[in-house]
């Protein structure tokens, strides 16, 4: 049996038993096989699109579980054409013979005649926001590259981007991944245009990826084996340039300052916007994107900070000097796999012009893999430079029935008071991050729970309120006692339906909100 023969038949396999047995297979190249078997497990659960096709080779186990995931890789896919689509309307006029410029009916002009991309919302000429009604779809029709998918049957198309708008070929000219890694952001990115280039200094990893691409469909890219730097100072201009800094210094730990990555993007800052017309960084979540925005010296046009499944994935930053706005943070929090292909833009309309909320999805990349999970995702979008409205204060918890948890995109945002005035929430304190309400809230980016009963810690009305309750999911925000200390406190089980959150509220007064999801 030969590795190939060996690695496809035995890939459902455990890989630890598998190497119980490598005398078995004297023939076979057992770590380099267990090496692509575990790479073929997680690209399954991590990119499905990859692990259906054939002949896919993956790196070492370390950097298949580091890479970026399939939700992640297609966000950025979605954004990198919406920035592309928003590059090419700016240039779409036509010219009169006696050298006059006419305006294009092409073009999309928002009041400050810039084409407002946010995913979410169309502003009018009065820079007001008009949040879709509910329920009216908001598809983004981006697929991620497939086996046997051609580029030309790539049609991303960006949800609010105005209906005329989505006739032109959004396919810009060129792109190069400066930092290509395993080449999992680059396979989808790179369907946003005409040619792109892959850089990695790994010659290994090079190799790989040149392998991969023709498999995955891709065959407008190229590959160069060189360093980042080395080969910015001899690029032409690109429509876009992708950098994914390596967040860990030489000895391995990691950077919590855009200036220590590698390379160091704050330096190479000039030469970044001269060779783009936009550039796309990918930061870790880790680090503090204020500070990040602020190193950028004024440049950063566009924040998004990502989550997949609740947990705050990645940073990323869009740069240009061409196009200038307003600097708007994304609240992502994307959701993988058995979306039914549309959703409706619900909530959010507060009528604030800072934020506003929708959720939206794709299809699935190809219908001959329905494991291909589409993309769900809830956003919530604010301008920081706004005017900061004041919290809803006057709701008490005595009052409330629903209990509200931001999702960990918002969370890392720090974006609470906008988030509030945007869904007419009130806070249980200022450093709880719960939020109260006395009807539903439909839309809210986050978790909703109905509340079933308040108690302080008195053993009396304790005892009360947990009377029938042996387990619970307790969590702890603003609060003196731990989750191992409240729950040893209540002599709860952990799981079960009843969800308990333990908080301060702004009386200084400790309490348990004993509450069930609400659907």
């Amino acid at each position: 049996m030969t590795t190939a023969e060996f690695i496809q038949e035995y890939r459902e396999k455990d890989t630890r038993q598998l190497a119980l047995q490598s005398a078995r297979f004297p023939d076979v190249d057992m770590p380099y096989a267990l090496d692509q078997i575990k790479g073929w497990q997680t690209a399954r659960r991590k990119l499905p699109t990859w692990a259906a096709c054939d002949g896919i080779v993956y790196p070492p186990h370390l950097s298949m579980e580091q890479c970026s995931s399939e939700p992640t890789a297609q966000y950025k896919l979605n954004l990198a054409m919406e920035w592309s689509c928003r590059i090419e309307s700016s240039e779409l006029r036509v010219e009169s013979s006696e050298g006059g410029v006419e305006s294009s009916e092409l073009r999309v002009e928002s009041s400050a005649r810039e084409v407002e991309s946010s995913e979410l919302r169309v502003e009018n000429s009065e820079g007001e926001v008009n949040n879709f009604s509910s329920g009216q779809p908001a598809t983004l029709n981006s697929q991620p590259p497939t086996c046997n998918s051609q580029l030309s049957t790539l049609n991303p198309q960006p949800a609010t981007l105005n209906s005329q708008l989505s006739t032109l070929n959004c396919h810009a000219s060129s792109m190069t991944d400066l930092t290509g890694g395993f080449g999992v952001d680059f396979s989808f990115t790179s369907c946003a245009f005409a040619s792109a280039t892959y850089v990695e200094r790994n010659a290994q990893l090079c190799h790989m990826v040149e392998h991969n691409l023709p498999l995955l469909g891709i065959d407008n890219a190229k590959v160069v084996c060189a360093d980042a730097v080395d080969y910015l100072s001899t690029l032409d201009m690109q429509t876009m340039i992708f950098l994914d800094p390596a967040r860990r210094d030489q000895h391995g730990a990691k950077t919590v300052m855009l200036a220590d990555c590698t390379p160091d993007v704050v330096q190479l800052l000039p030469q970044l916007l001269k060779k783009s017309r936009f550039t796309m960084l990918k930061l870790s979540p880790m680090l503090d994107w204020h500070k990040a925005v602020e190193d950028l010296q004024g440049t950063v046009r566009e924040v998004h900070i990502v989550s997949v499944g609740g947990e705050c994935k990645e940073l990323l930053l869009v740069l240009s000097e061409e196009i200038v706005s307003e600097l708007k943070v994304f609240c992502a929090d994307l959701e993988a796999g058995g979306g039914s292909g549309e959703a409706g833009l619900s909530g959010g309309s507060s009528g604030s012009s800072s934020s506003s909320c929708s959720s939206f999805s794709s299809e699935p990349s190809s219908p001959s893999h329905p494991s291909t999970p589409s993309l769900s995702a809830s956003l919530f979008v604010y301008a920081p430079g706004a005017s900061r409205p004041a919290p809803n204060s006057k709701l008490k918890t005595q009052n409330s029935k629903f209990l509200h948890e931001p999702n960990a995109s918002i969370m890392k945002a720090g974006c609470f008071d906008e988030l509030a005035a945007a869904y007419g929430v009130s806070p249980v304190s200022r450093n709880s991050h719960l939020f109260l309400s006395a009807e539903p809230v439909d839309g809210f980016p986050g978790r909703s729970f109905s509340i079933e009963r308040v108690t302080t810690l008195n053993k009396r009305e304790l005892r009360q309120a947990l009377a029938g309750i042996e387990k619970a999911n307790i969590a702890t925000r603003n609060f003196p006692l731990s989750v191992a200390e409240l729950r040893k406190r209540l002599k709860l089980k952990d799981g079960g339906d009843v969800y308990i959150f333990a908080t301060t509220t702004a009386e200084d007064e400790h309490i348990l909100l004993i509450s069930h999801k609400y659907q």
